[in-house]
């Protein structure tokens, strides 16, 4: 059996929105609640303390999600390790940025998570 190659939590969190809610949802942060938000293309980001949490307008979903990121020294073994978990990659869920070493998985229940090398 491997050994496991060291998970941290990430700093990013995103929550993947209906089109319908993303409005609603983005206000709520941002007028409700008071945070600050910074806009991209179709996300937006809010400062959430030691972690961003991006608020993604998902045209095709009809209720929301939530996504989360850990970190790993090594993509590689780390693949390797949760493969020999039973751990499901699920990399056609959304494509990566250019230059990103990482992958998805989805944990039990199907909440999806980024492993990403750590920065």
């Amino acid at each position: 059996m491997m050994t496991n190659p060291g998970f941290k939590p990430g700093t990013n969190i995103a929550m993947k929105l209906p089109a319908h809610l993303f409005d609603q949802t983005v206000s709520f942060y941002e007028e409700t609640l008071s945070l600050p938000v910074e806009y991209e293309e179709e996300s937006a980001v809010v400062d959430f303390g030691a972690v961003r949490l991006w608020l993604d307008k998902v045209p095709a979903m009809t209720q929301p999600e939530l996504w989360l990121e850990v970190t790993t020294p090594d993509t590689v073994a780390a693949s390797d390790y949760l493969r020999q978990q039973g751990v499901v990659r699920c990399d056609q869920v959304e494509p990566l940025p250019e230059g990103l070493d990482g992958f998805w998985i989805a944990a039990p229940g199907g909440i999806v998570h980024l492993v990403a090398r750590e920065a």
